[in-house]
């Protein structure tokens, strides 16, 4: 939806714009702001109509201004094509793949991480448990929720550790 958003304004011109494709990106910008939010926070942080029409309004103003229309649809596409699951075995790496209760972008209910990270040899699953302090698909962004597990996946990859082989 996000790319269609973008495509089907007739000011993209097939990617050959010269002033950005606005009504394209606001669109694109609006899915994205609600695939990437957590309710139960934003309830809590957004006190009331004012507050999320100020919230909203700073989102499009900042995000128009840094968003370059082509380069979205290129991550987008990217991300949505990428698949690492024909490789998952060969992986020698400590690797952990940490997500959120509450991410709908990567939604933990449909088990897909859970299952396919026991093909990764020293591969690890983290669920943080959704809450008023999460942030859905952005809870990556605060380290308050994984610090703990980057510090024990690189004491687990120090030279001499167990590989868990």
């Amino acid at each position: 939806m996000v790319v269609d958003a973008i495509q089907n304004d007739p000011e993209w011109k097939g990617g050959d714009y010269t002033t950005p494709p606005k009504a394209g990106l606001r669109t694109a910008i609006d899915l994205l702001v609600i695939a990437g939010s957590a309710p139960a926070y934003q309830q809590r942080t957004l006190s009331g109509r004012d507050t999320v029409d100020r919230y909203l309004a700073a989102q499009i103003e900042t995000r128009m201004k840094n968003t370059d229309a082509n380069d979205l649809i290129y991550q987008i596409e990217a991300s949505r094509h990428y698949d690492p699951s024909p490789k998952l075995e060969s992986i020698r790496a400590p690797v952990m793949f940490v997500n959120s209760g509450d991410d709908f972008i990567n939604p933990p209910e449909l088990g897909i991480a859970e299952r396919e990270i026991k093909r990764v040899r020293r591969g690890r699953y983290v669920l943080i448990p959704a809450s008023d302090q999460t942030r859905g698909h952005g809870t990556h962004t605060s380290a308050v929720f994984w610090k703990s597990y980057l510090v024990e996946l690189l004491e687990g990859s120090k030279p001499g550790a167990s590989t868990g082989q």
